[in-house]
């Protein structure tokens, strides 16, 4: 091994990964009230030569899955040997809430709102201050995966601060259907790593406790795009569609005038005009349908899935103003 190769190395959680290896590290966290350790998985791909270091997570909030397999697919197609850099995938950030299929921390905590987080405070503040130190500290770039909230789905869609050239540059490399300019979540794993000056994209896709098979290739080829842009890895599973990612600077919810049951008359994706028919809702005899229809043009990015619903709740939501595509 040459001098080059040498310096090339990546310390995570004390552990050392030398170049061309690959290392699972398991990191404690902290223990269940029956004493049981539960910890961070991370993997480590360390490349043979210097280069770009990205992280990709998933499962911040533990019932959005889609990511856990999206990571699996993409960390057994990378041959450390033919990798510049480093790529180092964490499946499951919220081990706790993954175990009870749940959104939140034991302590009905958002982790996603607890970043950067620190080293006393409560146990979502210190899984963050860990996930900081030990993964986004060590990295150039990240890309935090997500899917809808419970019983809504979501288009795959990046969102990101597209102001940035740099994040924007592997935000279109990502090539989703939808790219939003988005601010940051005050607490957000976004905000943290970006002012850290880390370019970092946060990808939506299906929903919660399912796998979205269009939604996982969607994550899965964006990602191998991010590291062919970042001069890491040649593509391996680019399919040669010629697809279009629209940018919109703007999305908004269409909300239920009354409570009811919801029939949707769209889906993900379409292309909405104003005053368009998206969905109907009837009363529980059936005598009553309200008309619920579109107050703005756009296209069509998330929907709710369960038809019960309560006055004010959200139904469709909708990306505002295409701007152009990438």
């Amino acid at each position: 091994m040459d001098e080059k190769n040498k310096e090339y190395k990546i310390k995570v959680a004390g552990e050392i990964i030398k170049p061309g290896q690959v290392k699972q590290i398991e990191i404690p966290v902290a223990r269940l009230p029956t004493q049981t350790l539960i910890c961070l998985p991370v993997t480590v791909i360390n490349g043979l030569e210097k280069g770009a270091r990205l992280w990709v997570n998933a499962a911040i909030h533990g019932d959005e899955i889609n990511g856990v397999e999206i990571i699996r697919q993409v960390a057994n197609h990378v041959n450390p040997r033919l990798l510049k850099g480093t790529l180092i995938t964490v499946p499951i950030v919220n081990v706790f809430g993954f175990i009870e299929q749940s959104r939140y921390l034991p302590d009905r905590r958002d982790l996603n709102r607890c970043f950067p987080g620190s080293e006393t405070g409560s146990l979502a503040s210190r899984l963050a201050n860990i996930f900081m130190r030990e993964v986004v500290g060590k990295c150039t770039h990240g890309i935090d995966i997500h899917t809808a909230a419970i019983h809504r789905i979501n288009l795959p869609q990046i969102r990101a601060n597209l102001d940035d050239p740099e994040t924007m540059r592997i935000a279109k490399a990502f090539n989703s259907p939808i790219m939003i300019h988005a601010t940051t979540r005050d607490g957000s794993l976004r905000q943290a790593a970006s002012s850290e000056g880390i370019p970092t994209l946060l990808y939506e896709g299906g929903e919660a406790l399912r796998f979205d098979q269009d939604a996982i290739a969607v994550g899965v080829r964006g990602i191998f795009r991010v590291m062919k842009t970042l001069g890491m890895y040649d593509n391996p599973v680019e399919n040669g569609k010629e697809e279009t990612s629209v940018r919109v600077n703007q999305s908004k919810w269409l909300r239920a005038s009354q409570s009811g049951i919801f029939q949707l008359r769209t889906k993900l994706g379409a292309k909405v005009e104003k005053k368009q028919l998206v969905g109907t809702i009837t009363d529980a005899f059936g005598n009553k349908t309200i008309a619920v229809k579109s107050n703005i043009e756009g296209i069509v990015i998330s929907h709710v899935q369960n038809p019960l619903v309560n006055q004010g709740d959200a139904l469709i939501h909708i990306a505002m103003t295409p701007i152009n595509p990438s």
